[in-house]
């Protein structure tokens, strides 16, 4: 049997090493797997890495020197996650643990590892007194997000930290074209699954359970959707027969939400064509159809014909600040110089889409990030450059400042509605 620690371990090195953490789990995983056994994994290195400059810190109060060999650090962060966290028997993650070490073929590991894990235990109380109580190691983020939080949200920042550390719920956007909400959701309870319903279009689930054992899934009854994402797609206001863009379109999901809500003339482009199969994936399970074109949003010459648009949906690259209890590796992987670069690309996919769009036209400019540089600062510096740009109210339910900070419903986006005069 395969252990889930060392093979966790070996993901969240993959990961700190520069590795995306879906790239890293795809690449752990073993033919011979069991459902169970990809799910304690994935759950091990997301956790270790939702808390891990917590693990760190923890850890080197337990070491007299860092380790030569980071094969055991790793194991020993995903050890710690699981006694400080989880709900396993402390006895039961040692032995693993120790199991684990005696693969690595080094005699001395075994002891070090059971050594230094139950003198956790032992002094689990002491060396949570005495953890530093910056941000930064409580609450597991690096010293400059915490900083530009705070600076950016001085009301809000430590409650978007914690919510950042949470489990995301499991949210169903349903398609409206096939069956009803209010028939799904009874449908849901006769099948004792428990739900209940949020925003126009959706349900979050009280315990989320693999798509396929969603009734209806693989017939197109719904799509699973983050609450905040579910605001796009109605805030355009497509018609019938509307010419639509969605420039960023990958995966797909608010692709297909824009097909529900009418019958328009969609071209889903992306940069990445691998990532397009996804999208086309996406409208064959829902029964939709767009026009799927690989191309960079930024460079209309190599893929637009001329003909204006109508309504153009920007969900533009970011640095997903806002989405990072679904994707824990970003708070690791994304540096702050990250942000300028972002802003650039930002900037010129928003000024040549602009070029695209028809005279009273609306583009929809959409990030999953909650740092200003990349919201309320993008729009305001495009305004101030675009003489024939104007910001169009929201949807009510979204406030004024286009700005979803994230919590218990929902993960962190922005949007800002713009109309060609």
């Amino acid at each position: 049997m395969h252990n889930a620690q060392l093979l966790a371990a070996q993901v969240v090195a993959k990961v700190l090493s520069g590795r995306n953490l879906n790239q890293a789990l795809d690449e752990a995983r073993q033919p011979d797997f069991t459902p169970q056994q990809r799910g304690i994994m994935q759950d091990l290195s997301y956790g270790t890495l939702r808390w891990l400059s917590r693990l760190q810190a923890l850890l080197s109060a337990l070491l007299d020197r860092p380790l030569d060999d980071e094969r055991v650090h790793y194991l020993l962060l995903v050890a710690l996650y699981q006694l400080e966290y989880s709900k396993n028997a402390s006895h039961a993650v040692v032995d693993h643990a120790v199991q684990a070490a005696a693969t690595l073929n080094k005699p001395w590991v075994k002891g070090l590892v059971n050594g230094v894990l139950r003198n956790f235990l032992r002094q689990r109380e002491t060396l949570n007194q005495n953890l530093s109580q910056k941000p930064s190691i409580q609450l597991a983020y690096p010293q400059w997000w915490v900083n530009k939080l705070q600076k950016q949200y001085p009301d809000d920042w430590e409650a978007m930290l914690k919510v950042g550390n949470q489990h995301p719920p499991m949210t169903l956007r349903i398609n409206i074209r096939k069956t009803k909400r209010n028939d799904y959701l009874q449908q849901l309870m006769k099948e004792g699954i428990d739900a209940h319903l949020v925003g126009e279009f959706g349900l979050i689930l009280e315990k989320p359970l693999p798509v396929e054992k969603l009734p209806g899934f693989s017939q197109g009854l719904l799509s699973v959707q983050d609450l905040g994402a579910q605001f796009a797609a109605p805030m355009l206001d497509v018609k019938a027969e509307m010419r639509v863009l969605d420039a960023c379109s990958a995966p797909g999901g608010k692709a297909a939400h824009l097909l529900e809500l009418a019958d328009i003339e969609l071209l889903a482009l992306d940069s990445d064509e691998m990532r397009l199969q996804k999208v086309s994936g996406t409208l064959q399970r829902l029964g939709l159809k767009a026009r799927v074109k690989a191309g960079d949003a930024a460079k209309p010459e190599t893929w637009w014909n001329g003909v204006p648009f109508d309504r153009i949906l920007a969900d533009v690259p970011c640095t997903a600040s806002g989405i990072v209890r679904r994707h824990p590796d970003i708070k690791w992987l994304r540096r702050e110089a990250d942000i300028a670069s972002f802003c650039a690309q930002q900037n010129a996919i928003l000024h040549s889409l602009w070029s695209t769009l028809a005279k009273g036209g609306k583009l929809l400019y959409a990030t999953c990030s909650v740092f200003e540089e990349e919201n309320h600062q993008q729009i305001q510096a495009f305004l101030a450059s675009t003489a024939d740009a104007k910001t169009l109210n929201l949807w009510e339910g979204l406030g004024q400042s286009g700005q979803l900070l994230p919590c218990d419903e929902h993960d962190g986006f922005f949007y800002a509605l713009i109309q060609k005069m």
